[in-house]
């Protein structure tokens, strides 16, 4: 190959950069070009299809900063409908216009799934990324358990349930151990916590932190670096009462409780706490709403009278808050772990189709002996008999549902991703750039000036 296109879909992580850098190096090494597609999959709609060379010379454009948190790209929730033939029959032969003879597609579960139908055109593969952690498996046999069931409400007439499990779960067994953007996550989650607590500890109050995560509580499990009292996650069931009457045993002690809940958190009755009704441009279920919900089931089960009593309050209204994290998660410079492990896939991403591979994946392993290295994936393994890529849960083994708080599983799970998770360049960075006089004299400047200038079209035919 001598060109290669890359984009990047879905919503934005915080690695993206360093993924399409990890990618544009390799690819300089091995004397291929590299093509940027704007705006994901939407430009392949584009007659003009807007598109930027990333290594003229085989030297990697100065725009591009693996530091740098987002996408220069650009980004969107278009997908191709493997329905409509003659779309995609006409994004393959734009692509194939443009000279990309393959096509590294940095996304999660969802660009996943759309990418097949391309895959069957032209080679491609994808580099993960998703803050979420849910792409991969827990163990490889694991979509073998996905069932359909019939459900006349269910638009396709059907929905998906997990059988239950009979693998024997183990770390080192997992596929895509962790996917860049995670740690991010995770670090301002943490931090976000640590400093709403000592709002809760000032003023003798209950304040409840909502994560991102979707149905999946891999950011929740890895907030507990933060120390919050009680974690809650998407996984188990939320039973109300349980957490009253735990919130009223630690707030007897300390004054204060701070409580960290997925955004997918459901009931005893399987019902999300913060489902909205709204499906996002992607067709997923809005979450909206889960610290609140959770927030008013507190105020109705502890009752006003328990506040009064303490004299902390006239209302356990005025005593129960709620935050959300929300999309400072997703954004900003990427801690190292991450850089690192994104570079890593957007190489491997690169060798995958240099080497022949189509509709595959690069992946993240770990393991005692080798530690954190790359492989290159199969993507049909992580398909169910249906040929639909689900998204991953955190096992069950990561939770302890008495204590509501990481297993012992759950923290030698996260013991590796961060024990060296951020780098002394790190801290250097805000040291030195945060409160810089500059930012006081100099108006913000867009990565996206400085791309529009490089962004050429392709002529209509």
């Amino acid at each position: 190959m001598k060109r290669i296109g890359i984009l990047t879909a879905g919503g934005d992580t915080p690695a993206l950069n360093a993924t399409i850098y990890g990618a544009v190096t390799r690819a300089s090494q091995m004397k291929v070009e590299v093509v940027g597609l704007i705006k994901g999959f939407n430009c392949l709609f584009n007659p003009r299809v807007p598109h930027v060379l990333l290594n003229p010379l085989h030297q990697t454009i100065p725009e591009l900063d693996p530091t740098l948190g987002g996408t220069l790209l650009g980004s969107s929730r278009d997908f191709v409908d493997p329905e409509k033939k003659e779309d995609l029959d006409m994004v393959v032969h734009r692509l194939k216009r443009l000279g990309i003879e393959g096509l590294v597609c940095i996304g999660g579960d969802g660009t996943l799934n759309g990418l097949q139908p391309l895959a069957e055109r032209l080679p491609t593969v994808l580099a993960p990324k998703t803050i979420d952690n849910d792409l991969g498996l827990n163990y490889p046999n694991e979509p073998d358990e996905f069932l359909r069931v019939p459900d006349p409400s269910a638009k396709c007439g059907y929905h998906y349930q997990r059988a239950e499990s009979r693998s024997v779960f183990a770390l080192d067994q997992m596929v895509n151990y962790v996917t860049p953007g995670y740690a991010t996550a995770v670090y301002v989650s943490a931090s976000a916590i640590e400093r709403v607590r000592t709002t809760a500890e000032s003023h003798r109050r209950i304040a409840i932190v909502e994560v991102m995560g979707r149905h999946s509580g891999y950011i929740a499990l890895g907030s507990a670096y933060g120390r919050p009292d009680i974690i809650l996650v998407p996984e188990v069931a939320v039973d109300v009462e349980m957490v009253a009457e735990r919130v009223k045993q630690i707030y007897d002690l300390q004054k204060s409780v701070m409580i960290v809940c997925g955004e997918g958190i459901i009931d005893k009755d399987g019902n999300e706490l913060g489902a909205s009704g709204g499906k996002d441009p992607a067709g997923n279920h809005q979450l909206s709403g889960a610290a609140e919900a959770l927030r008013s089931a507190l105020i109705s089960l502890i009752g006003d009278a328990y506040f009064r009593n303490y004299r902390r309050g006239e209302s356990a209204k005025e005593a129960i808050f709620t935050r959300k994290v929300g999309h400072t998660q997703r954004g900003g410079r990427p801690v190292l772990f991450d850089r690192f492990c994104a570079s890593q896939l957007g190489a491997k991403a690169v060798d995958m189709l240099l080497e022949g591979r189509n509709n595959a994946t690069s992946i993240i392993q770990y393991n005692a002996t080798e530690g954190f290295h790359v492989e290159g994936f199969d993507a049909n393994h992580l398909r169910d008999r249906w040929g639909l890529i689900h998204a991953r849960h955190m096992h069950p083994e990561f939770y302890d549902a008495r204590l509501m708080k990481p297993s012992r599983m759950g923290i030698d799970y996260l013991m590796p991703i961060f024990s060296n998770a951020i780098g002394n360049d790190d801290m250097e960075h805000i040291r030195n750039t945060l409160f810089a006089p500059g930012n006081l004299l100099r108006p913000y400047h867009s990565i996206n000036t400085d791309v529009n200038k490089r962004i050429r079209y392709l002529m209509e035919e």
